[in-house]
């Protein structure tokens, strides 16, 4: 452990804690887009998810998906079951090495805010219990092997993205972004729709809390993308940068197409911007320039607001738009690392079309992200289907007509019984009954 760069390693647990970060923003996020009586299971759905996946990734998880791939670029093995020879392991080139626990806990986070992102296409429908065992076998079954393609341990060997096609994916356009949204596409349309869907009214409850969490999941996508250097030098300053110039400027465009579409720029659209501008740099902020990151960025917010647009018309209930934003904006970055990646930005990249590259590298960004969005699908869709032939996915229709939140959780976010001192509002002596009688007996 005498190798061990103190500077790198702060850094990458630095990051790791921002992403961590990101899902209770990510709670916050999707718990101010649903309806008020199902604020609490939706924020419970991206919590239980830190501590199901934490489990998983310790026990199994990061071998599969780290460990040294078992032929065929599909998965790893379990060389680092329980993760007990990762402790006093360093990973990484000579100069740079980290511990391999630091890097195993970034990465953890990862895979669960990865993981949480799929509720938003369930929101308010969902039973609880079949939440938990989808977790366990979406992540194993296909988060654990996309990331395994995608991402490859150094010092080691990776998956068939990485290390045999040489598509480029600097932090999760296809493990974290597509494999996300074409997931959420078959966990919605298994579990089916919303009772109410185009009817009833589905708007955001809390329009505040919705900025707060966006706010929150942006500060912590610096660490999520610029922490995927593994260094704190050059490169992630690239990243940082470029991850901040994406996310501004998703933000302006989706306002920029509300204004025209609508004529009314609104706080979901310009935090749906800036979650669709970052979910498009995310596999590109260590490959292009500042300005490939402004026309990726720009490029994100109108696309991603025109598709989010589209499930009406499909006819599929993707509740919190995973699928328009987070399915669509990580083949907005994939396609734009074909387009705009620059040798000058980083050297084990390549040139993309438009800096002379040609269309090689354009041509592996398409596989690598048409491959990540079928295996998703697929095997999302299996899943979804065992579980809900066994025992059940969908709530109750009473219960979701309730509210999942008294349901299943026996609480209620918004408890006003017990305001101003407390006491039922029936009572002799309420504060707030006090209040509306002397404000009659004034009127009087």
């Amino acid at each position: 452990m005498d190798a061990i760069n103190g500077a790198d390693t702060a850094w990458v647990m630095t990051c790791a804690a921002l992403v961590l970060l990101m899902t209770p923003g990510l709670a916050l996020f999707y718990g101010g887009m649903v309806r008020s009586k199902s604020v609490l299971n939706m924020i419970m759905m991206s919590f239980s998810a830190m501590g199901v996946i934490t489990v998983v990734w310790v026990i199994v998880g990061f071998s599969l998906a780290f460990g040294t791939d078992s032929g065929g670029g599909f998965i790893g093995n379990f060389e680092h079951f329980g993760l007990t020879n990762a402790l006093n392991q360093p990973v990484g080139p000579e100069g740079h090495q980290i511990p391999l626990l630091a890097f195993v806990m970034f990465q953890l986070t990862f895979a669960i805010v990865t993981t949480a992102l799929l509720s938003g296409a369930i929101a308010d429908r969902a039973k609880f219990s079949s939440w938990i065992v989808f977790m366990i076998a979406w992540a194993l079954l296909v988060y654990v092997p996309i990331a395994h393609w995608a991402f490859a341990l150094q010092g080691g060997t990776g998956g068939w993205i990485s290390d045999r096609l040489g598509a480029l994916d600097f932090a999760g356009g296809t493990a974290v972004e597509i494999n996300s949204g074409a997931s959420a596409l078959a966990l919605a349309l298994v579990v089916g729709r919303r009772i109410g869907f185009k009817h009833d009214s589905m708007r955001p409850h809390n329009l505040p809390l919705v900025l707060l969490g966006a706010g929150l999941l942006w500060f912590g996508w610096l660490g999520f993308n610029a922490g995927s250097a593994l260094s704190a030098g050059s490169l992630a300053a690239t990243a940082l940068i470029n991850t901040q110039i994406a996310t501004a400027c998703g933000a302006l465009t989706w306002i920029a197409v509300e204004k025209f579409r609508d004529g009314h720029p609104t706080t979901l659209g310009a935090a749906s911007g800036a979650i669709a501008g970052a979910v498009a740099i995310t596999p590109a902020c260590g490959f292009v320039t500042p300005i490939g990151a402004l026309v990726i960025g720009l490029a994100a917010g109108a696309i991603c607001a025109w598709a989010v647009s589209q499930k009406f018309r499909f006819g599929f209930d993707d509740s919190l738009d995973v699928v328009g934003v987070h399915g669509v904006g990580g083949f907005v970055g994939m396609i734009g690392i074909g387009l705009f990646a620059a040798v000058i930005a980083n050297e084990a990249g390549a040139d993309g079309l438009f800096f002379g590259g040609g269309a090689t590298l354009l041509s592996k960004q398409v596989i690598a992200s048409l491959a990540t969005a079928a295996y998703a699908f697929i095997v999302t869709w299996i899943i979804a289907t065992i579980i809900t032939k066994t025992m059940g996915f969908r709530a109750d229709p009473d219960d979701e007509i309730s509210g999942l939140d008294t349901t299943i959780h026996a609480e209620s976010a918004y408890d006003f019984a017990g305001v101003a001192g407390g006491g039922s509002i029936g009572s002799s002596h309420h504060p707030l009954r006090d209040l509306i009688a002397r404000s009659r007996e004034e009127d009087q």
